[in-house]
């Protein structure tokens, strides 16, 4: 297989994502605060909030966008972004109309350093907006709070945002009246879950879990699971002065080495496009550092992952389209926008 070009044919700077809205147009997401619109191949500035964002580290900046469900009847969106004084993930509600005066912040979490940031937002099937948060930052998770679900670092939330000025806890979530767990909570034993996506067919939730120095992870996530983390890198014991044990621990679907040239995964899409029909049903992730693109099948219980791609730069996402067809981003220096074709 190999990469193609995609729905345009401009550059960006920094790019962390890209989501094709419900009116066909596509937008793009650059770390420092920008969202380009891209309409018959052309780009132009959507929208600039780049005096909000503080992108100063590698793991800062304007991390995500998701159309709310009734985005062709409101026109309201969401982004999720890291601001400062005091450090802090940002979750806010904007119009199209309205542009940066229309922000409304539904979600602020201190963050006590630069790293480890998650970012990633995404209406699930539900209709309900999950949000991913990353551990905290340092090394190790110092701070414990990966294992901690009195905390929403190193969790994957479930919020409903129906009332964009607000949000409620769904009833449904797994934790909702425990007493010390905040009931925001979906899953939780993260790492840094950079990327994570919705199957187009089944609605299962698949994420890349960005490991320490030992293991990268592929996670299906499961309500109210525990990934592990920091108990548990992959499959492999982390924590040793706490004990080992699996038990109640939710294992990864895939795991890898974090080894050179692979460094960071960069969790994808389950492929449900027309053009590739074997890749059909795949999960397709990659490898930040590497630039290398698998897919991972699950084939009567057993796993099978195969590389099927290499896109020669640094993978910082992947987007796909709303006939299932994927894409990858390109993060450093002028980054571009390829389409995985035969």
């Amino acid at each position: 297989m190999r990469l193609a070009a995609a729905f345009t044919s401009q550059t960006y700077t920094r790019m962390t994502g890209a989501q094709h809205a419900p009116d066909g147009s596509w937008y793009v997401l650059e770390q420092p605060g920008r969202v380009l619109v891209v309409r018959d191949g052309q780009s132009r500035l959507f929208l600039d909030v780049t005096g909000r964002v503080n992108a100063d580290g590698n793991e800062e900046g304007l991390l995500g966008l998701a159309f709310s469900p009734q985005f062709a009847q409101n026109g309201v969106y969401f982004l999720s972004y890291t601001a400062s004084n005091p450090r802090r993930s940002v979750v806010s509600s904007f119009t199209v109309t309205g542009g940066p005066s229309s922000e409304a912040v539904i979600l602020q979490v201190d963050q006590p350093f630069s790293n480890h940031n998650g970012g990633q937002i995404a209406f699930g099937p539900d209709g309900l907006l999950y949000v991913a948060l990353g551990d905290g930052g340092s090394g190790g998770d110092p701070l414990g709070h990966g294992q901690n679900r009195a905390t929403l670092l190193g969790d994957l939330l479930r919020i409903d945002v129906s009332d964009r000025t607000r949000y409620t806890v769904p009833p449904s979530n797994p934790f909702v009246g425990q007493a010390g767990v905040r009931p925001e909570i979906w899953a939780y034993g993260l790492r840094n879950p950079w990327r994570f996506s919705f199957d187009m067919a089944s609605g299962d939730l698949w994420l890349g879990d960005v490991g320490q120095s030992g293991w990268e992870e592929i996670n299906l996530i499961q309500r109210g699971g525990n990934y592990g983390w920091n108990r548990m890198e992959g499959n492999h014991c982390f924590s040793p002065q706490t004990g080992c044990s699996t038990s109640g621990l939710v294992g990864p679907v895939l795991e890898y080495p974090t080894r050179p040239p692979e460094c960071s995964v960069t969790g994808g899409f389950v492929y449900r496009g027309s053009t590739i029909p074997a890749l059909r049903g795949s999960y397709v992730y990659g490898d930040y550092c590497s630039g290398k693109i698998w897919a991972l099948r699950v084939v009567n219980g057993r796993v099978e992952s195969a590389q099927i791609a290499s896109a020669g730069f640094n993978i910082s996402s992947f987007a796909q389209d709303r006939d299932g067809e994927i894409y990858v981003l390109q993060h450093a220096g002028a980054g571009v926008i390829r389409r995985l074709a035969p």
